[in-house]
């Protein structure tokens, strides 16, 4: 669904040596987002955005853990090192997704013990 979503990625994902290491292959997902941003080709952004939140809103524990952790935290990570804020990518995702996406914000601040913990008291 990914690659359905962001086809650009296909060669990076052909050449990985990690595919069957799904959490490292969406660090590569996330450099290749970052490159596109800085040069303006965002096109792919919104159906990959909705991929992520069929995941979030569609997926098993598993599913919706990787749509979080995988997906939206490595993002967050790799984009948090340059000169890029991940809240560009933010302004892409759909409800469910933002909803996580503020929860790991919390998590790395220190306002809640483990992603889950603020959603489960809503």
């Amino acid at each position: 669904m990914i690659l359905e979503a962001c086809p650009s990625f296909q060669n990076l994902w052909d050449e990985s040596d990690n595919q069957d290491l799904l959490y490292v292959v969406m660090g590569d997902l996330s450099r290749h987002l970052l490159d596109l941003y800085q040069k303006g080709q965002t096109d792919e952004f919104n159906p990959l955005c909705k991929t992520i939140e069929t995941f979030h809103t569609n997926g098993d524990s598993f599913v919706k853990e990787f749509a979080t952790i995988g997906i939206l935290e490595a993002i967050q990570n790799v984009w948090g090192h340059t000169d890029i804020d991940p809240e560009e990518f933010h302004k892409f995702l759909l409800p469910e997704s933002r909803k996580w996406w503020k929860e790991l914000n919390d998590f790395w601040a220190g306002k809640i013990p483990h992603v889950g913990a603020g959603l489960h008291n809503k």
